[in-house]
């Protein structure tokens, strides 16, 4: 069977035409630019999913229509593969290259070189479920997907507007349906149930409480929040805010994880609704993140990111795993990347082993599965835990001698269950971060005072082209443009604790630049001096220059 036999396949290319003067790139995050400008890429990921699928068997591959945290008028696409993880690093090549393919004469040789030299049986079946956050240009582009799906003959399942964790779910629960490694129901409900069930079961006996005020970044998390409401059975009382998903321009707009994380401030939105000693969360756009904060006792704001998150929750799982008796055999490990606050480092490093990665869930989520539970999450916000196959099986097997050691057990297992292993989950998340709480008896304050966090900043430096910044040693190194890291060094031994690096986003044309120090001000000053050598390295406009770029 040869691509010829796929008569639409031309076309339904031609109906879906590349726009000749932009360049895509499958990132970290998939494709993401502006939703307006990703017709051709959609129907060709639709093209590329099928083969995907066709390339292994038929198992079903996922689709995600989002671009997370960034502006409504953005959008992007991401492939997901059978266990809900990542799309092959290989396969990110592939789609780059299919999705720049000039004409339609260019995409099916591209597409024949595709299938010849991964020996694509193209007479297997295509299964692909898919869906998409609450973006207006959404609507447009799952139609664009749903035409490369048709035209290399996958069977499509329309999973609606969801949140990214929940597709990756799907994708899982679907592959895995009637094993014994089933993952759950392959349905929204049975996602809910799952988390649901494990979080009552984990904080049975335990006081509620007081309600918990989300964030929901006027995106379809307020959908997602809304509905798991009622699978928490009374256990934790939500109040949402920021959930209005069909005003033009609201999404992420003044709200939302990102926006809590790179201005370390509460959402206006939140001012006159929080009081003293009050904690809160903010999901993303997609509700992949979770950020945390509270208001102190001078009603001073104070955050509480994906560091403070990892810390509490690897504590917890350590004392549980030592309460079971299995000390000895499951261990405990972090990853962080260059973001990671380094007073999170040192405190953690002293309790586990902890290794550092180049940012994007890929490598994160990688570097985990080599450990016995593996917890990681970004500084952003964005992560999870993994319990390897082997330590799930360990927990099913194990004989406690106690009682102590059989409830230590049970809540392991739960665990397992309402954490959403393939992905960073903000929903599942926030209910770890609840469980957690609640067992410690917690308030913002006792979590927030495991470690003082080094005063930091994070600055967003736009430039005409990321790609003429590389890095190396986990990103926490630039290699070009030449000769500006050495001027990085300089300005940081200026600073006591300082500590700065420069990366650029995956996913949009601006570098970031994060530095820390032991005195606030002092933070900020570096973090914006660095900026300013960023952005005249990339011969910026002198007019257009940043005013507190220094």
């Amino acid at each position: 069977m040869s691509l010829s036999s796929f008569e639409s396949l031309r076309t339904f290319s031609d109906a879906h035409a590349k726009l000749s003067n932009i360049r895509f790139s499958y990132g970290t995050a998939g494709f993401r630019t502006l939703g307006n400008t990703l017709d051709s890429v959609l129907f060709r990921v639709g093209v590329l999913a099928g083969l995907r699928s066709k390339k292994l068997d038929g198992q079903t591959v996922g689709v995600m229509v989002t671009a997370s945290h960034n502006p409504e008028q953005d959008n992007g696409v991401k492939i997901v593969d059978p266990r809900g993880e990542m799309l092959e690093g290989s396969w990110e090549a592939h789609a780059t290259t299919l999705s720049n393919a000039p004409t339609t004469e260019d995409f099916i040789e591209a597409l024949d070189t595709l299938v010849r030299a991964t020996k694509i049986d193209l007479s297997k079946p295509a299964r692909v479920v898919y869906a998409r956050d609450t973006r207006p240009s959404g609507v447009a582009l799952i139609s664009a997907l749903e035409d490369g799906l048709s035209a290399i003959g996958a069977e499509g399942r329309n999973a609606g507007v969801t949140t990214t964790p929940i597709l990756h779910y799907l994708v899982k629960a679907i592959n895995t349906k009637d094993t014994p490694d089933s993952y759950g129901d392959d349905s929204e409900d049975g996602y809910f149930r799952k988390l649901g069930d494990s979080f009552q079961s984990l904080v049975s006996g335990r006081q509620p409480a007081e309600h918990l005020l989300i964030d929901c970044a006027n995106g379809v998390g307020a959908l997602a929040a809304s509905t798991l409401t009622g699978y928490l059975g009374g256990s934790l009382s939500l109040v949402l805010e920021n959930s209005s998903i069909s005003t033009p321009g609201a999404l992420n707009h003044a709200c939302g994880a990102d926006y809590v994380k790179t201005m370390q401030r509460l959402p206006p939105s939140f001012a006159d609704r929080m009081k003293p000693g009050q904690r809160a969360c903010s999901l993303d756009g997609d509700a992949d993140r979770l950020m945390y904060y509270y208001l102190d006792e001078r009603g001073t704001f104070r955050m509480l990111d994906g560091d403070k998150i990892a810390a509490l929750v690897a504590a917890f799982i350590v004392d549980l795993v030592k309460s079971a008796g299995l000390e000895n055999e499951v261990k405990v490990g972090i990853v962080q990347t260059a973001y990671a606050n380094g007073a999170s480092t040192k405190y953690l490093s002293g309790r586990l082993p902890v290794k550092c990665v180049s940012t994007g869930v890929k490598h994160l989520h990688h570097a985990a599965e080599h450990f016995n539970v593996g917890v990681y999450f970004e500084a952003n916000g964005h992560g999870t835990v993994l319990f390897s196959p082997s330590t799930q099986q360990k927990l099913a097997q194990y004989q406690p001698s106690t009682p102590a050691q059989s409830t230590a057990l049970n809540h392991l297992v739960n665990l397992t269950k309402l954490i959403n292993q393939t992905v960073g989950d903000a929903l599942s998340d926030m209910l770890l971060v609840e469980t957690v709480l609640a067992h410690r008896s917690y308030t913002g304050v006792e979590w927030d005072s495991l470690y003082v966090d080094l005063p930091n900043r994070l600055v967003k430096v736009v430039v005409a082209d990321r790609n003429a910044f590389r890095t190396e040693n986990a990103e926490r190194r630039l290699v070009s443009p030449p000769g500006l890291q050495s001027k990085i060094d300089e300005l940081v031994r200026r600073y006591e604790g300082g500590r700065s690096f420069v990366r650029p986003s995956g996913t949009e044309d601006v570098v970031r630049v994060y530095a820390e120090a032991v005195v606030r001000s002092q933070a900020d000053e570096l973090a914006f001096r660095v900026a300013g050598l960023v952005y005249d390295e990339a011969r910026g406009d002198p007019s257009r220059r940043p005013k507190e770029f220094l």
